[in-house]
């Protein structure tokens, strides 16, 4: 992928992500050469979403590509959500299951709790971060398994080296898995954080005012180009497929990157990231050195 014609460096979360996975690929197999188990990823798919079925083939050839074992379980969309509860029970009794994914959006023809199901994942298995505990635990600044989205948003951050002490980051999007978790990221590396959403009433000012911008809302385009203030760092976690089957992120990509220093692609910039974070997080659980 080439750079945009303007000052803005591409954050490419493709690279970043593929040094990560063979940082794993290294740590796993020399964990297991000194005795140690091998870390087993479990992805709970539930009804037949062709984009959720995407994902999950994504994650688990980029588990056998790292050496984790992977354990897959497909559900039929009208499975109830007691035999759901059930089959995560067993998989927080097994073993060989370092770490637990139920993919998300569950059927929306079924009446499952979400929160419920997430809630039963054993919290030192969440893969995914999103048990209320481990949510608890980021809130308050103790370790937990960080949700994937906003670890990948931070480590590509992170490869700017700008300094995050006393700047300020906008956030758009307060979602329980990227935009609120993302906010208390920031917040930890001493960000002045505006958390904004579509209530906001003039988004454009306040994302104008942001060192830092996180879009991750789900609207194409939604933050126009010329909001971005001059030598910001734009992290478009949004991926969306407009009528002409074009995929572009929240963010005017092309008019964003005539103000920005650094921009995320979409795609090619945080999605690889997820997967790559969701790695990290079963590898740490089963207690593999990095």
């Amino acid at each position: 992928m080439t750079t945009p014609s303007s000052t803005a460096r591409l954050l490419d979360g493709k690279a970043l992500s593929a040094q990560i996975l063979d940082q794993l690929q290294s740590a796993v197999a020399k964990h297991q050469q000194q005795g140690g188990a091998q870390p087993g990823l479990a992805t709970v798919l539930v009804g037949d979403d062709p984009a959720s079925h995407i994902y999950v083939r994504h994650k688990r050839r980029a588990c056998e590509n790292v050496g984790i074992q992977s354990f897959h379980y497909p559900l039929e969309a009208y499975v109830g959500q007691s035999q759901l509860l059930e089959l995560i029970q067993q998989l927080n009794e097994d073993e060989r299951v370092h770490g637990i994914l139920v993919q998300l959006p569950l059927p929306r023809d079924v009446d499952y709790v979400e929160q419920d199901v997430l809630a039963a994942i054993a919290p030192h298995k969440d893969a995914d971060g999103f048990h209320p505990a481990n949510q608890g635990a980021l809130l308050q600044g103790q370790k937990a398994p960080i949700p994937c989205t906003p670890k990948g948003v931070m480590r590509l951050l992170a490869e700017t080296k700008m300094e995050l002490s006393g700047a300020h980051a906008v956030v758009v999007g307060r979602s329980n898995i990227v935009g609120k978790p993302v906010a208390m990221l920031l917040l930890e590396q001493n960000m002045t954080v505006t958390l904004c959403h579509s209530r906001t009433r003039d988004l454009a000012a306040e994302v104008r005012r942001a060192d830092v911008v996180v879009a991750a809302v789900g609207v194409p385009e939604l933050i126009e180009g010329d909001w971005i203030k001059p030598g910001a760092v734009v992290l478009d976690v949004g991926i969306n497929r407009k009528a002409d089957g074009k995929l572009v992120g929240d963010v005017e990509f092309y008019a964003a990157a005539e103000h920005a220093a650094w921009i995320t692609p979409v795609p090619g910039g945080v999605g690889p990231m997820t997967i790559a974070m969701l790695l990290e997080n079963t590898v740490e659980a089963a207690g593999v050195p990095l």
